[in-house]
């Protein structure tokens, strides 16, 4: 499918197609190109949707371009039909009613790494418009100051002068607040907004492209990530609430591919042994989430010299968070109504840890309380004496890279350190 305006006719038409009794699709943005073989994951993943980090050169690494959905999870979305004249719809039609079609089968967004360059190499004019489109997808308190911060590192030459006319343009016709049809009709327009913009700016042609040329950029942004099969895994330790979704994403930011909160038959499996031995940590970099609370003792005796990170938060703060958020950590029904055994798998899972973790499945402050600290208690004590293995990070109160950073060894980003579900 080429330039189908509006997006979501495009998201129609790719959801209308029928994949003859495939367990997943890869869904591949034309802007993308693939320099790693995927298919030994591929043949081992069984989640219902992982989103894949990319590297594009406006933005650095970023979760986008390539997309791995079971096919019941497309099923589901092409049965959900979100109001057309909703903003949010109107800029992300597809996540929209990917979100909705994934409530009770996987709540939690899985995100793997690969060598893929995004919005690599490209006309001018499409520079512009996917610049223009990002700004108008920036407009959060979250995606703000990502984009702010990916501004500012951007250099000199061409693609940047287009991307920063670009910005502008957006703000300068398309302010906050604007309706959604309105906002609609400018997408629509892009293109040929686009075009007149970039001609405007008489900007010298650009060299053909050669096969060289992507060979180089590929290699220079592997070196960049620094992806290696001899790093050392690295284990989230802290309770949920206590910033595992952001230390999720901060550790995708440094190029460390971490699963989080793995609902897959395979890996409940193995959390009921009680081994460690989770399959999906052959293709990930570790876990950043609950899962690995129950088995980090055999976790640290499986992988030496990994690095474990125990995220804390002030416990009257974590607790009335946790409160609000545990009705709906009971797994929710799906709005496709069906209760097959990857939904059965949520919630195995989610009692599983329950039960293993907080040992209840009613709030009761008393006893959260008691096992918060018994947790913090048992994690620190089991690393005494190995300041080297375990960084104890308070990332609510505003700890971020200035200390994870150097723990790992690593350079810390330019982006802010994220903020999710706090």
């Amino acid at each position: 499918m080429d330039d189908v305006r509006p997006f979501w006719r495009a998201v129609d038409l790719m959801l209308d197609i029928d994949h003859k009794g495939a367990s997943h699709v890869v869904y591949l943005d034309a802007d993308c190109l693939i320099l790693d073989d995927l298919r030994p994951f591929l043949d081992a993943n069984e989640l219902a949707f992982v989103a894949c980090y990319v590297h594009d050169p406006f933005r650095g690494r970023v979760p986008c371009g390539v997309h791995i959905t079971r096919t019941d999870v497309v099923e589901c979305m092409r049965r959900t039909k979100p109001p057309r004249d909703d903003v949010g719809w109107v800029l992300r039609p597809e996540s929209t009613r990917r979100a909705l079609a994934l409530q009770g089968i996987q709540d939690s967004v899985q995100y793997r790494g690969a060598h893929i360059l995004h919005d690599h190499f490209q006309h001018y004019d499409h520079v512009f418009a996917k610049i223009a489109l990002r700004e108008l997808r920036s407009r959060t308190d979250a995606t703000r100051p990502v984009l702010a911060a990916a501004v500012a590192q951007w250099g000199q030459g061409p693609d940047c002068d287009v991307a920063r006319a670009a910005v502008a343009h957006a703000r300068a016709h398309v302010p906050e607040g604007t309706p959604g049809p309105v906002v609609q009709r400018y997408i629509e327009r892009l293109p040929e907004i686009a075009l007149r913009e970039v001609r405007a700016m008489n900007l010298p042609d650009r060299p053909a492209l050669t096969l060289r040329e992507v060979l180089q950029t590929g290699e220079r942004v592997r070196e960049e990530v620094g992806r290696g099969a001899d790093r050392p895994k690295v284990f989230g330790l802290g309770l949920p609430r206590t910033g595992t979704r952001s230390l999720r994403a901060a550790l995708h930011l440094l190029g460390y591919d971490v699963a989080h909160y793995p609902v897959d038959r395979a890996s409940l499996d193995a959390l009921a042994r009680g081994d460690g031995r989770l399959p999906l940590l052959e293709h990930y970099d570790g876990l950043a989430d609950v899962a690995a609370v129950p088995c980090f003792r055999e976790l640290d005796a499986l992988h030496r010299g990994a690095r474990f990170i125990l995220t804390v938060r002030e416990k009257g703060s974590w607790l009335a968070s946790l409160e609000e958020n545990w009705p709906t950590a009971a797994a929710p029904g799906s709005p496709c109504g069906r209760d097959d055994d990857a939904r059965g798998a949520v919630r195995e899972t989610r009692r599983f840890l329950r039960e293993a973790v907080y040992g209840c499945h009613a709030f009761d402050a008393g006893r959260l309380s008691r096992v918060y600290d018994e947790h913090v208690a048992a994690v620190r004590a089991h690393f005494d004496g190995r300041p080297g293995d375990l960084l104890v990070l308070d990332i609510v109160g505003g700890e971020g890279w200035e200390r994870l950073a150097p723990f790992l060894g690593v350079a810390a980003p330019a982006a802010p350190f994220p903020a999710e579900g706090r």
